[in-house]
């Protein structure tokens, strides 16, 4: 891990850190970091060859990508493709932004992550229990997500449901220590997971930043922006 940089910020916006992977093509940090600008933060990409002192961030969203080590939840090993280095690095982001209270997101691998670090552990695949709902990926929001009445998703949507898209085969089975959940599909697998009396820690385990033409997934970025700008205050 190269040594943490320093983030310059002149017109001292949140600053909102984007974990993802050091490979690949990083479709999911350019939508999010536009999410994020759009909902007036300052986007910094978090890698493990990119480091950056948690300290120095307002706020956190944990990105989507790769499946996560079921070692890490199951102690078994897999054999599907993952990333022992990313799964350290964005486990020690969570523990920073845990012990330092920063508003935090996950996204897809980032919630299922965050329920992973809180004791918490998860669907291996899910195929095989979809049956009102389909296997397909979709990008565009084309599921149902019914949303738990009470909850800070509930009040932050407006709505008791949405339409949500879907690019994932894992998702969270028992929920982690402090967690609860605050939305699932028709089939009533888990979609989003949060943190009540904690301020704002929601995951969702569809991809808000590829749909930003829906407005109730752009209030997700506005409130994790508002919080931190509450915080830094």
């Amino acid at each position: 891990m190269k040594r943490p940089r320093r983030i310059r910020n002149r017109h001292r916006r949140p600053v909102i850190g984007i974990t993802g992977p050091d490979k690949h093509i990083a479709w999911g940090w350019w939508f999010g970091s536009l999410a994020v600008r759009m909902a007036g933060g300052l986007p910094v990409r978090l890698t493990p060859g990119r480091a950056t002192r948690v300290g120095q961030l307002d706020g956190v969203i944990i990105g989507g990508g790769d499946d996560i080590d079921p070692q890490l939840y199951a102690g078994d090993p897999g054999t599907g493709h993952y990333d022992a280095e990313r799964d350290r690095f964005e486990l020690a982001v969570i523990d920073a932004a845990l012990k330092e209270r920063r508003p935090m997101l996950g996204i897809c691998r980032g919630a299922q992550l965050i329920n992973v670090a809180h004791g918490g552990d998860l669907f291996a695949d899910l195929r095989p229990m979809r049956v009102q709902t389909g296997n397909r990926r979709l990008i565009l929001p084309r599921k149902t997500l019914n949303i738990r009445r009470g909850s800070r998703l509930a009040k932050l949507i407006g709505q008791p449901q949405t339409r949500i898209n879907s690019l994932h085969h894992q998702a969270v089975r028992r929920v982690g220590r402090g967690l609860q959940v605050s939305g699932r599909d028709l089939d009533g697998i888990v979609q989003a997971i949060e943190k009540p009396g904690r301020g704002f820690l929601i995951g969702t385990q569809w991809h808000p930043e590829y749909i930003p033409q829906r407005g109730t997934q752009r209030r997700l970025f506005k409130e994790l922006v508002r919080e931190a700008a509450r915080l830094r205050s």
